[in-house]
């Protein structure tokens, strides 16, 4: 029997088919980020996150698997399975691609299965805005993204709703892709422009937020401004890099997670490795923040950068709140 409601056939075991737009839908940011401030202040089970690397053949550039379980012992079960292949965009398609499994904590039986990049791009902006609620100075206005993707306009819906951002450039390699998403993303009450001068947003910025896939540095510690609070997305491999040592150097830093950033992140596997970081320079993660074990932003001036590689922490928050809100 079809669904009426869904218009799609429900699976035998009553299985829910979540698709992209629901997922956007059902997910409000403010709502977002106050599920991963609750989710970092309680119990959850978050094995390190299956990461491999898959021959993408035909002389393209390697492909990565990802699988990242989570679990609230008696509440609920969730894994994503996400695939990111970087050549996808010769083809017209999304370079990451995937899917979320939430099952039930108690039976295992499956709850529901929702489209895994909409999930990740909502939570992702989500975990840096509530970075940002402890780390940017909270009279920031101006925001300058870096980046041009699918995460590039989450960005800026999420860091407004946890700061007074008026004003936001947007960088990208591909200068008319930036101006497109500057004039689409342009409202009233938020002017959007963009712009090719990188280093002279940066010094103007109260928040920078990068997600690229670069494997070189774009960001220069010089070009920091004091005061401003660096948001560094995109690197999630040992050899991806968005910040140079300098912005290392002159920050206080901060992670999601200690074990996956530590590990994955090359902005911060590689100063770690060369001697401009220490682990005890990491100042905490999303779990010290929440709550309250460190302090974020100790004064006016200080420069903080954030180094996000995700957690499957967040995706079951997110997941849980998408079928809450579904429901109601």
């Amino acid at each position: 029997m079809v669904d009426p409601l869904r218009g799609r056939m429900p699976s035998a075991a009553g299985m829910r088919l979540i698709s992209p737009s629901e997922v956007h839908g059902a997910l409000d940011y403010e709502q977002l980020v106050e599920a991963l401030r609750q989710m970092f202040r309680s119990d959850c089970t978050v094995p390190l996150r299956h990461h491999h690397t898959v021959p993408a053949g035909g002389g393209r550039e390697d492909a990565t698997l990802l699988l990242m379980p989570a679990w609230q012992a008696g509440r609920h079960v969730g894994i994503k399975i996400v695939t990111v292949f970087p050549s996808n965009g010769e083809k017209s398609l999304p370079a990451v691609m995937g899917a979320y499994l939430l099952m039930d904590g108690t039976t295992g039986s499956p709850i529901a299965m929702m489209d895994g990049p909409a999930l990740t791009i909502r939570r992702t902006a989500a975990a840096s805005a509530l970075a940002a609620s402890y780390l940017a100075r909270a009279d920031a206005e101006r925001l300058l993204v870096v980046g041009t993707g699918a995460l590039a306009p989450q960005l800026v819906e999420a860091h407004a709703r946890v700061r007074p951002i008026r004003n936001v450039l947007i960088w990208g390699r591909d200068k008319e892709k930036a101006a497109k998403l500057a004039h689409r993303l342009d409202r009233r009450n938020l002017k959007v422009a963009a712009t090719d001068d990188l280093a002279g947003a940066v010094r103007g910025a109260h928040i920078v937020s990068c997600a690229t896939l670069s494997k070189e540095p774009l960001i220069k510690g010089e070009w920091l401004p004091q005061g401003v609070h660096l948001d560094l997305i995109g690197g999630f491999t040992p050899d991806m890099r968005e910040a140079d040592d300098d912005c290392i150097s002159r920050a206080r830093v901060f992670v999601d997670t200690r074990e996956g950033a530590c590990k994955e992140a090359g902005d911060i596997t590689q100063p770690l490795a060369n001697g401009r970081l220490t682990l005890d320079d990491i100042a905490g993660d999303l779990f010290d923040l929440a709550r309250g074990s460190r302090a974020g932003r100790r004064f006016y001036d200080q420069i903080t950068l954030f180094k996000s590689v995700g957690t499957a922490l967040e995706d079951l928050a997110a997941a849980k709140l998408v079928v809450d809100s579904l429901r109601n």
